[in-house]
């Protein structure tokens, strides 16, 4: 059975579809911390130590966001003696993240100056807080 390009599509979702699964994924994905590490597991997998290093994150920081990848089923801990290789469990998964950079690249600074989960300030920001 081949599946066309509308198929499980959550934009084709009829109103009042469970959305949960995909509120859950956006969620997983949502943490600065976490998005490194699927970014740098992207090109293969990795230990603990390993995310610590090239990421510059402390251990338990570290260990907490894998659990929670794990917990969500995006990444896979292979055990090698005492040590553990994880990896993602998924390559569609960077096509997501491809197509995020695509839309951000295509909305340009929208989504960082989005009032509610923006990651920038402007001025104009900052002046109307101050008048509050």
């Amino acid at each position: 059975m081949t599946m066309n390009s509308t198929e499980g599509c959550l934009a084709s979702s009829p109103p009042g579809a469970n959305l949960d699964p995909a509120v859950a994924l956006f969620h997983s994905l949502s943490d600065a911390a976490r998005l490194a590490i699927v970014q740098r597991l992207a090109s293969g997998e990795a230990r603990v130590a390993d995310l610590i290093a090239e990421l510059g994150l402390a251990q338990s920081t570290v260990s907490a966001h894998v659990a929670c990848l794990r917990d969500c089923g995006l990444v896979v801990g292979r055990p090698e003696g005492r040590q553990v290789f994880y990896s993602l469990t998924r390559p569609e998964l960077m096509d997501l993240l491809a197509s995020a950079e695509t839309l951000l690249a295509a909305t340009g600074n929208a989504v960082a100056l989005c009032p509610n989960y923006g990651t920038e300030t402007t001025d104009e920001t900052r002046n109307e807080e101050a008048g509050r």
